[in-house]
């Protein structure tokens, strides 16, 4: 009998089994910041311009995700989701299960939801730090507010909102790890199954913590390297 604490050959093998969910993993984080970055630009936006309604509701969400933790947002979510749907299925005589969705909708919208509400305060505190004066000045040579933001207010915001970006990435991907509360097959979820028939979870959670931990400092790498090459934007610009 095998008297070692670890399972060697377990953990190595489960290794490649819970990497084989990191397409899933990086799937949701991608989609899931394409969805909350413009929301949460815009609602960075009526923040910073105080837009009546809009701005109140804005901070109840915020407030809302920030003080509530995520693992209750995914079980609520993942029940109201359904039962929104099951309504509106029922209501325009749609015959479809919304128990046939598959796991990874509610992910991008579960995980959207949270980011987006993070990235208000990372993009409001970024815009705040350009000079009002430079969207006067670009309004006095003819640019529309759209051109003067995507020309010269967003790209100097964008430097300084990179390392809170970086970090709400870092975060989300991290997130997806929580994944396995839906049934979404990705890097924790693979892992445990495996884990099931010899109850080999020791094995399997060092091979999430690693494969997580590897998937994390490539992203951060990613985006140091990103940050050197926006400076030189910040340093011609100075």
């Amino acid at each position: 009998m095998d008297t070692s604490l670890i399972n060697v050959p377990f953990l190595i093998d489960t290794f490649f089994v819970a990497l084989s969910g990191v397409p899933v993993a990086l799937l949701v984080t991608v989609v899931s910041l394409l969805i909350a970055v413009p929301i949460g630009f815009f609602l960075a936006l009526t923040r910073i311009n105080q837009i009546p309604v809009i701005n109140t509701i804005a901070k109840i969400y915020v407030s809302f995700v920030r003080g509530t933790p995520i693992i209750i947002q995914i079980f609520v979510l993942y029940s109201f989701i359904p039962l929104m749907l099951n309504g509106i299925f029922k209501k325009y005589n749609i015959e479809y299960s919304v128990y046939d969705i598959n796991p990874l909708w509610y992910a991008f919208i579960i995980f959207a939801f949270n980011t987006a509400a993070v990235l208000v305060e990372v993009f409001r505190s970024a815009l705040s730090t350009v000079d009002k004066g430079q969207l006067e000045a670009a309004q006095s040579v003819g640019l529309t507010n759209a051109q003067a933001y995507r020309r010269i207010i967003i790209p100097q915001a964008l430097v300084t909102a990179l390392p809170n970006l970086c970090t709400a990435t870092v975060n989300l991907i991290k997130a997806t790890s929580l994944g396995y509360a839906i049934s979404l097959y990705e890097i924790t979820l693979k892992a445990k199954v495996a884990a099931n028939v010899g109850y080999n979870y020791v094995e399997a959670y060092i091979d999430i913590f690693i494969v997580y931990l590897i998937l994390c400092i490539v992203v951060e790498q990613l985006f140091k390297w990103w940050e050197k090459r926006l400076s030189r934007y910040k340093y011609a610009n100075a």
